[in-house]
Formats: structure tokens, sequence, C-alpha cells
């Protein structure tokens, strides 16, 4: 792959990474929640599962998942249900309080095996990312080139940039968080990103293919 066309395929998927979705706001909401320390957990259970969807694109079955109607819903109808749980579960949580004195600590305690299975099961919830993986990957591999090298490339700044993506997401939640403490807003914000998550799923599962 030349250097060109390396550098075209990482602005693609830069590009459709950073997009604001359900797995942003979920690293947004990480970062205000816990800091984007601890959201490390989460940007690697996000990180897997991209992960395994270009993988499962390259083995093939992204192109099953594509021509299967019924597979394609069931993937997408439980990603959906996904998405109104946990919007749920943040619209009953409690409300979100920050210190009033400085702190290197999360705001608060962080279940890094919880954020990251919640992370994995919002992404595993979009199946459109196995149908893109699909479609992207064919471009940029050279059919007279040995293909696990590609792919390895390929997979790998994948990986990195669905990473880079999501801590910039988590940062940010981070960093927002002092600023709107005092706000009404931030006061309920378990219930803006919960109502958001619900609204996500609602979405998702009424689309079209």
């Amino acid at each position: 792959m030349s250097l060109e066309l390396f550098l075209f395929y990482t602005v693609t998927v830069f590009v459709a990474s950073i997009i604001p979705g359900p797995s942003m706001l979920l690293a947004l909401s990480h970062g205000i929640k816990y800091g984007a320390k601890k959201t490390i957990a989460s940007a690697l259970g996000n990180v897997s599962i991209t992960l395994l969807q270009a993988a499962i694109s390259i083995a093939g079955l992204g192109a099953i998942l594509l021509a299967s109607e019924t597979l394609f819903l069931v993937v997408k109808l439980g990603g959906a249900a996904y998405l109104i749980y946990m919007g749920i579960c943040l619209w009953c949580s409690p409300d979100v309080t920050i210190p009033t004195t400085p702190t290197n600590h999360p705001v608060q305690k962080a279940p890094l095996r919880k954020m990251y299975l919640q992370a994995a099961f919002v992404t595993a919830g979009n199946p459109k990312a196995i149908v893109f993986f699909t479609a992207i990957f064919p471009q940029f591999i050279n059919p007279n080139v040995a293909y696990i090298p590609q792919f390895s490339i390929l997979m790998g700044t994948c990986g990195i940039i669905a990473f880079t993506c999501f801590m910039v997401y988590a940062i940010s939640g981070q960093k927002i968080a002092p600023l709107f403490s005092k706000t009404i807003i931030f006061k309920h914000i378990n219930k803006l990103i919960g109502g958001t998550f619900i609204g996500a799923g609602v979405g998702l599962a009424a689309s079209n293919r």
C-alpha cells in the first residue's frame, strides 16, 4: 500500500470513528463520571469489538451479514435493546456531583470490568460497522501482495484510531465536568445522556437497513 493510499484510509476511518454516536457518547459519559484515565478500560472494550468486527469482515462473514436480512435485523435489534436498557439505567441513576475542592481522583469509583463490558456491548450493537469494514477493506487491498501483512496494517491502524477517538471524547468529558458542575444541566447529566441513549436505541431499531 502506498503512503498516499494509507493516509486516505486513515482519514476515512478517523472521520467515520470520530462522528458522534453511541460509543462516543458512552466515552463522554464515562469521562465525566470516572475521569479519562479510568475510561481507558472502556476504550479497550470498544477497540476489542472494533477489531473483532474488522476480523469478521475480513473472514467473509461481513458479506453474509450484508446478505442476510434476518441476521442483520437480530443484531440490530439486540444492539438497540441494549442502548435503551443503558439509557433507562442512566436515567434512573443518582445525579452526578463534583467535589468542591480540587482532586485528582475520579468523580465516582470506576467499575473497570463493567465499563469494559458496557463499551464492548455498545460497540457490538452496531452491525453496520461490519458492513462498513466489508465495504472499505477491498478498496485498500492489493491482490498481488500477501494479504496477512496488509490486513494487519489495516486492522492495527483501525484499532489505534478507535482508541484515540474514544479517548478524545473521554478527555473532553473530564474537562467539561468542572466547568459545568454547578449548572442545572450538569446536575441532570445522567438523565440527558440516558435520554439520548434511549433515543439512539429507538432510532437504531426504527432505521432502515
